[in-house]
């Protein structure tokens, strides 16, 4: 799969042998089958979330069966988003550390996402990082352990520190864990990948607490610092995190650097049926291949809902009146193409007819999912006296794409 030419993500081999020396050494030395583990949790991530544990990684084959199918789907989501962030928390003088903050961190998600990303693309800062990983879990951070260590065999870099605190993350200001991580604040990036949806279901108003956990964890991170928020892309999750978004813009505690173009409320949730969700190429590796064909999966993509977070204004592009994040799939329909748009103006519907296209506006063919682009003019017909819900694109109008995926 290739969006607007770019060539899709491919996880490195120094993470997957990390995770496969882990894995393999977690049941009967590797020989187990893990496709049914893999679809008991995929079942419990998606259709039957009521039931999921929170200690289901204490379970061999599940751990097993997560480690080697969906932790590395979950590591390129926060890869992606590493691309994506500005990237001045790599850039204070050298000796300085990078500290990052791995919250619901599971088998060290965050962690092994940040240390892979450095060796690749800032190999001069891997000395420098220091990772601090929380979980409820006790089994998942000793897993976390066992694949920071197996990366540095791998990659032959013993540089870098990780240190693990156990603690129930409903309990914030409250916890041990919190007091714990607060000696290593400020942090240059704070990680919650899949983890904000499994919090505070049983609470009153889940919303605020999440918020709450999100605001304490803002107050802990550095100027020009980001929070990665990362969940699944279903919309009972990506709406939560859309509330929790609204929450947080409402108490000016923070602004959003991506994906969102405005600080307004979100218009996705004006709709009980919408939700914005990202979608991006993707590479699988052999290993998940083989299991998606004997459980009838197909993980081409990687799919997800996000937040970037930031305390000092900055934003992904400057946000103006005429351009837009394209939040949907371009639909070829007879005629003409549409996708949905999503600014500081709201969501809304806008489209070309074929007859139409030239080469000013010839950027609409490239539109994809994530994209943001500009539009020179849309233009809303009358008829009948009310004006159409489609915004038209003309002839002579002027269309590009400010930021690809």
């Amino acid at each position: 799969m290739t969006f607007n030419g770019k060539g899709p993500t491919r996880l490195s081999v120094l993470a997957l042998n990390a995770i496969a020396q882990v894995a393999n050494g977690m049941v009967r030395g590797g020989r187990d089958r893990p496709a049914q583990a893999v679809a008991d949790l995929s079942q419990l991530f998606t259709k039957n979330r009521a039931s999921l544990s929170a200690g289901y990684l204490d379970n061999p084959a599940y751990a097993a069966a997560y480690l080697r199918y969906f932790l590395p789907v979950n590591l390129s989501k926060i890869q992606v988003l590493l691309d994506e962030i500005a990237q001045d928390w790599t850039e204070q003088g050298q000796g300085a550390q990078i500290r990052v903050l791995d919250v619901g961190a599971g088998p060290g998600t965050g962690a092994l996402a940040v240390r892979d990303w450095l060796h690749q693309y800032r190999p001069d800062r891997e000395k420098d990082l220091a990772v601090i990983a929380v979980d409820a879990s006790g089994e998942a951070l000793k897993q976390a352990r066992h694949l920071w260590d197996a990366y540095g065999r791998e990659s032959g870099v013993a540089d870098g520190q990780l240190t693990t605190y156990e603690g129930n993350l409903e309990r914030s200001l409250g916890g041990a864990w919190f007091q714990q991580i607060e000696q290593h604040a400020p942090y240059n990036v704070i990680i919650m990948a899949n983890c904000l949806n499994e919090l505070f279901s049983r609470t009153a108003d889940p919303v605020e607490a999440k918020g709450k956990l999100v605001a304490q964890l803002l107050a802990r991170l550095a100027p020009t610092g980001t929070v990665v928020i990362v969940e699944p892309a279903l919309r009972e999750t990506s709406r939560a995190l859309h509330h929790v978004r609204d929450r947080l813009v409402q108490d000016k505690g923070c602004t959003v650097y991506s994906p969102c173009l405005h600080e307004h409320r979100c218009p996705a949730l004006v709709n009980p049926f919408d939700w914005c969700h990202e979608e991006r190429p993707w590479e699988p590796p052999p290993g998940i291949q083989e299991i998606d064909e004997e459980v009838g999966f197909i993980k081409d993509s990687l799919k997800f809902s996000y937040l970037l977070l930031r305390k000092d204004g900055r934003t992904i592009v400057e946000c103006r009146p005429d351009v837009y994040r394209v939040v949907s799939e371009l639909r070829e329909m007879k005629g003409e193409k549409r996708a949905w748009l999503c600014n500081e103006l709201g969501r809304s519907e806008i489209g070309r007819q074929d007859r139409l296209a030239s080469p000013q506006n010839a950027a609409v063919d490239a539109w994809h999912r994530g994209a943001i682009v500009q539009i020179e003019r849309v233009v809303r017909k009358e008829r009948g006296g009310k004006v159409s819900a489609v915004g038209r694109i003309e002839r002579d109008t002027t269309v590009r794409i400010v930021r690809p995926v």
